[in-house]
């Protein structure tokens, strides 16, 4: 037996990992499972093409075993490659120093590739000591006869010494503290394990003691016995080639990931090879995921580096308007911190998702082709897809080739290319107009011009487009106008409209001192035909429902912003206000005229009673 010393400020280093590289201790197992798949990865290989393995009795499989009784102990077991007393000095002895980094750098080509090793750093073993008091390892290596015991309790020495072993491969024998005797349970080690590591390529069979009862009453006893049972999948259905795979592999893997009791909508399934390695199967859920609008969202989207699940709490993975999407990410290529658990921002991550992004995008067009079946898709997720359009510049002439919109000349929706298709010959710009309701929007006298000179006007009644269209501003060479606007008609004027503006400039003026400062300007309207006025905001101004957003979201100290109040020059109510020299009647009509626009654009008015006594004192003067 001899005594070493590590090679590191150990005791300082382990209490850095104990307790800050790892927040959940529960971590250990998964870190202690990967190397054992590690172990088993590289004698597999070894088989394939070392000479001295070629007739090697391959038997992969990892055993966990623990105390039953005073859960004192916690054991994993491989049949791996093993570790001589070099080995286990070089690797177990000197923190931070992977053989299996070390392992990998000796591949080349196709092999570096295909190797399947996942433990980059050599610090994962010494998360142990998060839950042990001592650690032992028995480990014979593959090909030789003696085994050795590596021993220590993490605090600056181990000890190693010949031992026995039947078959090659490694022992790991946790002394549990009294933290660490949590784990020491068959549904503690079962969950970790189906959480963490349930898609490595090797089973994992769970030994504990089981209870069975025989008799009844009084005679009835409990009988024990030692069962062993696999734990673990032992496969990664996305790593499986798409042509072997039907729509029933795809729904079922999606139904047990998703906790969801329906078919999925669409899958979208990419395995990548070349720069970057990765695999990704993305799901659409058939109804939007209960939390998708709030903002402590569960990401749906699962990363795992082969298959080693990471973590499913990261919701930079996708973009946050494809938040719905469920699924894996799975990389051969991403690079972690020291503990596998942190991700940083790093180039590998950008270009998955950068790609991945791309690909479900162009997945969405090709749906759009049956304009049912994207209907559908659109009316569970077109909301958090035109967030897309202020979020993603990239990718945003291709969304806008996805968003669909309701408009004054369809009862379903449109899109944008259907828009343009429509458009009138001296028509250059895309007209939309905003509210609270499609009815209201419908039958506003905003529209009346547009319809007369049909002119389509899409209906967005979501106060998401708020938002969205103004960060938008065209699609292809065409600019995006908004009716609620007061520049939005101005190509509609004729050379009759700007007559009839000069003469009316006088009631204008009658109108603007009767109101006061309740409007920001009154001016002859081009847009209406049947109703006498409307109301619309300055170019620069927020609309009406944009301030109700804002003061909604606890804006409390804007501006009094004043809408601008455009009255019909052909309507018979102005015609005739226009006769009147009568001031409490223009006072009284001109309020009405501002203030039923109001209404119709969804304003409260402040004063209910003022506007109904000033209608019946109009009334009665016309009676």
């Amino acid at each position: 037996m001899s005594t070493h010393k590590f090679q590191t400020e150990v005791s300082q280093l382990l209490q850095l990992i104990i307790h800050s590289l790892y927040s959940h201790k529960e971590i250990f197992l998964r870190e202690l499972i990967s190397n054992s798949s590690d172990a088993l990865d590289k004698l597999k290989y070894l088989t394939f093409t070392d000479e001295a393995f070629k007739d090697y009795d391959f038997s992969p499989r990892i055993d966990i075993s623990f105390d039953d009784v005073d859960k004192k102990t916690l054991t994993i077991a491989d049949t791996g490659l093993g570790m001589n007393e070099e080995d286990l000095v070089e690797n177990l002895g000197t923190i931070a120093r992977s053989g299996t980094k070390n392992f990998i750098e000796k591949l080349t080509g196709d092999a570096k590739r295909d190797s399947n090793l996942i433990g980059q750093f050599g610090v994962g073993f010494y998360s142990s000591f998060m839950v042990a008091d001592s650690v032992e390892v028995v480990s014979r290596k593959a090909g030789e006869e003696k085994a050795f015991r590596w021993i220590s309790n993490g605090k600056g020495e181990y000890e190693i010494s010949e031992t026995t072993r039947e078959t090659a491969g490694t022992t790991v024998l946790l002394h549990l503290n009294d933290e660490g005797k949590e784990f020491a349970s068959r549904w503690s080690i079962e969950s970790i394990i189906k959480k963490y590591s349930n898609h490595i390529p090797f089973p994992i069979f769970l030994h504990y003691t089981g209870s069975t009862f025989e008799g009844e009453g009084d005679k009835r006893k409990e009988i024990k016995e030692l069962k062993v049972e696999q734990v673990n999948s032992a496969s990664a259905l996305w790593k499986r080639s798409k042509n072997e795979l039907t729509d029933e592999d795809y729904s079922e893997f999606y139904k047990s990931i998703a906790h969801d009791t329906e078919d999925p909508m669409m899958h979208v399934h990419t395995q990548a090879e070349g720069t970057l390695d990765y695999t990704t199967l993305f799901y659409v859920p058939q109804k939007a995921p209960f939390d998708m609008y709030y903002s402590d969202y569960k990401a749906g989207v699962k990363l795992y580096v082969k298959r080693v699940f990471i973590t499913d709490d990261e919701k930079e993975l996708m973009p946050i308007y494809l938040r719905f999407l469920r699924g894996v990410i799975d990389s051969e290529d991403l690079p972690l911190n020291v503990s596998r658990e942190i991700l940083q921002q790093n180039r590998v991550l950008a270009k998955i998702r950068t790609s991945s992004v791309k690909k479900v995008l162009s997945e969405f067009e090709r749906l759009a082709k049956d304009n049912e079946k994207y209907i559908a898709f659109w009316k569970e997720y077109g909301r958090p897809m035109k967030e897309g359009l202020y979020q993603d510049h990239e990718n945003r002439d291709t969304l806008l080739e996805l968003v669909r919109f309701k408009s004054t000349k369809s009862d379903g929706y449109v899109s944008l290319a259907d828009y343009v298709n429509r458009m009138q010959p001296d028509q250059n710009a895309i007209y939309y107009i905003t509210g609270e309701k499609e009815e209201t929007l419908r039958q506003s006298p905003l529209l009346e011009m547009y319809n007369n000179k049909e002119i389509e006007v899409l209906i967005l009644d979501d106060e998401l487009d708020e938002i969205v269209m103004p960060a938008v501003f065209k699609y292809k060479e065409h600019e995006f106008k908004s009716v609620n606007r007061s520049d939005a008609a101005e190509f509609l004027k004729t050379d009759d409209d700007r007559e009839k503006e000069k003469e009316i400039e006088p009631l204008i003026e009658k109108i603007k001192n009767a109101l006061k400062d309740r409007v920001k300007d009154v001016k002859a309207s081009t847009r209406l035909s049947d109703s006498p006025s409307c109301i619309v905001v300055d170019e620069n101004d927020p609309t009406v429902q944009m301030q109700s957003i804002l003061k909604a979201m606890g804006n409390t100290n804007l501006p009094d912003f004043k809408p601008i109040l455009e009255i019909n020059p052909h309507h018979t109510i102005i015609l005739k206000l226009k006769k009147t020299d009568d001031p409490v009647l223009v006072e009284n009509i001109s309020t009405l005229l501002l203030e039923q626009a109001m209404l119709i654009e969804g304003i409260k008015l402040e004063n209910p009673a003022g506007f109904v006594k000033k209608m019946n004192m109009v009334i009665d003067r016309s009676m």
